[in-house]
């Protein structure tokens, strides 16, 4: 059996206090299945779509987790995390018509009352992607009336589950939902416009904002806030046309999603947009945008590399020569230092939570173990990288690694496995991965330092 040693921190870092919170996280339709109980969403229209998902596959059966979540309750809790992140599927508590589907809904309640007893704190996500595919015939995040739709699914979440949930986030990653649902095509509904795009974004974002106000209504001991991923942008030459084009590209992919919620506007590349596809915002929208969070969950995997070009002023260059996952990302722990130092620098944010980081690794099965050399890397650097950028002063309060266990992975079916536990998707049995031990082991040398 291959000895697995725990990750390692400084024995006086921050993370390594009791009141760091270290966990995992998942999304539903990555991993529940049974659909025969809920309602489609827009990621079953374009898993049924020829040629969009690159195995053919969809998310009728993925981890089976509806039906395995005492298992999977019980391996969280094997892993000694501190809380567990989950996403609630719009399309199982709510009917058609808006009304609560009971039986969608207490399977929540029971796997919350479960994590709770455990004393595992939860963490949930109110959107993750899953767009019922009706309110998507209706216009989907094109149409505003989609955000009074979510704020009106947020009151019945949050009425039903209330403070079972530590910390409420409106939105994952409303740049993927926005730009590579409805801009580039690339995830669901795949639509190609920038306008399209555009207006996603600002309805996305005006979904948070009334939400908000629902959490605090009927959850107000809970946390609330929002989650966005950050890929920071990186100047490919040593010359200003280049640092420029980073700038722009930073500015396009990062801060239009960040800017509006902490300022109350968009940033200056909006005057690049041509006037019929700059964000449909109408008066008072920005107030409610910028509504006061009590933490900002933050998504980081990689860097992205821009020189001078395109139509815009920036378009993306591979770097050659740098190690990279198996989703062909680079791995960059350094920018993971930088993103955080820059962003506690340029705005005023609340506590931040590391709400996702992982890789994805080939892995293989050998002998009852699954050996993961490279992820075991990825997460050491990225776990120290947090270190240093709270031993310069950023202010964050706990860290979830992407994902508990292999899952569905979008576009890119089950090709890819990011999971600390691997799934065999034939017998649905998980085992877990080095990496899971060596999370496991790290959390188990934090408590018995703290018990001496």
């Amino acid at each position: 059996m291959t000895q697995i040693l725990p990750f390692t921190l400084p024995g006086d870092s921050a993370m390594m206090q009791q009141d760091f919170l270290f966990g995992v996280a998942t999304a539903s339709f990555q991993i529940e299945g049974d659909i025969r109980h809920r309602l489609p969403c827009i990621w079953d229209t374009f898993c049924a779509t020829p040629g969009k998902i690159a195995d053919g596959s969809d998310g009728k059966v993925a981890c089976d987790h509806v039906n395995r979540w005492r298992e999977d309750v019980g391996l969280i809790d094997s892993l000694g995390v501190d809380a567990y992140r989950l996403s609630i599927s719009w399309g199982r508590v709510l009917h058609k018509d808006g009304s609560v589907n009971r039986e969608g809904m207490d399977f929540y309640k029971a796997l919350l009352d479960e994590l709770t007893l455990r004393n595992i704190k939860v963490f949930v996500t109110l959107y993750h992607w899953d767009l019922p595919q009706h309110l998507e015939d209706k216009g989907g995040w094109l149409n505003r009336d989609t955000a009074l739709a979510f704020a009106q699914y947020t009151r019945a979440v949050v009425q039903a589950l209330g403070e079972r949930v530590y910390a409420y986030s409106t939105l994952n990653e409303p740049f993927c939902s926005a730009f590579l649902g409805y801009e580039a095509g690339v995830h669901a509904p795949g639509q190609q416009s920038r306008k399209a795009g555009r207006a996603a974004a600002h309805h996305l974002l005006l979904a948070h904002g009334l939400a908000m106000a629902e959490i605090r209504r009927f959850a107000p001991h809970a946390k609330a806030g929002i989650v966005l991923n950050f890929s920071p942008a990186y100047a490919f030459g040593d010359n200003e046309a280049d640092r420029k084009a980073a700038r722009l590209a930073h500015e396009y992919h990062n801060l239009w999603y960040l800017m509006p919620l902490m300022e109350g506007r968009y940033p200056d590349i909006i005057d690049a947009l041509e006037p019929e596809k700059k964000p449909p915002v109408l008066p008072g929208d920005m107030d409610i945008i910028q509504t006061a969070m009590d933490y900002l969950g933050i998504n980081y995997y990689t860097r992205n590399v821009y020189q001078a070009g395109g139509d815009l002023g920036f378009e993306d260059v591979r770097v050659c020569n740098v190690p990279r996952t198996a989703m062909d990302w680079e791995i960059c722990p350094g920018a993971f230092t930088d993103l955080l130092k820059d962003l506690s620098r340029s705005f005023k944010l609340p506590p931040i939570y590391i709400t996702e980081n992982g890789a994805a690794e080939d892995d293989v099965p050998l002998n009852g173990e699954v050996h993961d050399p490279m992820r075991l890397d990825y997460l050491q650097s990225h776990l120290l990288a947090v270190h240093r950028a709270i031993e310069d002063g950023v202010d964050v309060k706990g860290y979830f690694a992407w994902s508990l266990m292999d899952n569905f992975e979008w576009a890119e079916g089950y090709r890819k496995r990011f999971g600390l536990v691997y799934v065999d998707y034939d017998t649905q049995e998980r085992t877990l991965k080095s990496s899971a031990k060596a999370y496991q082991g790290m959390l188990a040398h934090r408590r018995a330092l703290s018990q001496k």
